[in-house]
């Protein structure tokens, strides 16, 4: 199991009160000091204001802060837990990816998923459609963005999005394409739009044991349309509480997450104290438990 932590963008309230400048000055230190303790990868939120009350306080936008950390390191996949698929055209998804994959060398990867953040969506004029049609955009956005990072020109026409002989160039570095990660708990759905789409479906902020439960329907939403479930890798954006306090239990968790079977465990130990410190104890946590960090020189 590869294990990721989410790097501060003030979203959880972990920069209230300081300066912009230093703030911004941590974050991109805490992304290289990530790369030095060996994580496999690092992520930030797509989210334009705090929670859970928008606050007047720092959010550092996602497509901007992952450029700034791609050219801050050199080895560590780099991504979103996930963007919302209503915030962008989906075509300028596709877009801003590819360009985002050749800044990096070829270390992105593309989380998407329906958005949930209603004060987010009404603040910034998106308005906040019924679940349903947010599924429904979601499938359309994906439909288009495969299709951008496929060869050719892309066309595609749905019901909330649509592209026609659409040029998108490049199509970043990775083969046969840019990873997509399609995030969310939705068994009926998202489940399934992901066993169609995607390369990886993201858990969030749920129980191992509800994880456990759900890797067989997992597979089984693959098994329905004849793809290989091993084809389709599983990761969990943990609970922060469950990786908040170094020591046994931490470490227990951790386990346990590797023998579910999980692909990739991503955490937020930084979120509570945006330092150094916070993630190499973090980082000791997981070699105990025997994750095998990729410890190597950068600079």
């Amino acid at each position: 199991m590869h294990v990721g932590v989410m790097i501060p963008q003030g979203w959880k309230y972990e920069y209230n009160g300081w300066n912009p400048a230093v703030a911004w000055a941590r974050t991109l230190e805490l992304s290289r000091d990530a790369e030095a303790l060996g994580f496999e990868s690092e992520w930030v939120f797509d989210h334009f204001q705090t929670v859970p009350e928008p606050l007047d306080e720092i959010t550092f936008e996602s497509f901007t802060t992952l450029t700034a950390m791609a050219c801050a390191t050199k080895r560590v996949r780099l991504g979103h837990m996930v963007i919302c698929n209503g915030f962008r055209n989906p075509a300028l998804v596709a877009k801003l990816a590819s360009t985002l994959d050749v800044v990096s060398g070829g270390r992105f990867e593309l989380g998407i998923g329906a958005g949930w953040k209603e004060d987010e969506w009404l603040a910034y004029g998106y308005g906040f459609p019924p679940t349903g049609d947010r599924l429904k955009a979601l499938g359309d956005g994906l439909e288009i963005i495969t299709r951008m990072l496929a060869p050719g020109r892309a066309t595609y026409r749905g019901r909330f999005n649509r592209v026609v002989d659409a040029v998108n160039v490049p199509k970043g570095i990775q083969q046969p394409r840019i990873p997509i990660i399609v995030g969310g708990n939705g068994q009926d759905v998202t489940w399934r739009l992901a066993a169609k789409h995607a390369d990886e479906l993201n858990l969030v902020f749920i129980g191992l044991d509800e994880v456990a439960a759900g890797i067989p329907i997992i597979k089984s939403r693959c098994e329905e349309i004849g793809r290989d479930p091993a084809t389709l890798k599983v990761s969990f954006y943990c609970r922060d509480e469950d990786a908040r306090t170094p020591g046994q239990a931490r470490v227990d968790f951790i386990a346990r997450c590797a023998e579910i079977g999980l692909s990739r465990l991503v955490a937020f130990p930084t979120r509570w104290e945006p330092t150094a410190e916070q993630q190499a104890l973090f980082a000791e946590d997981c070699k105990a438990a025997g994750i095998e960090l990729a410890i190597v020189p950068v600079g």
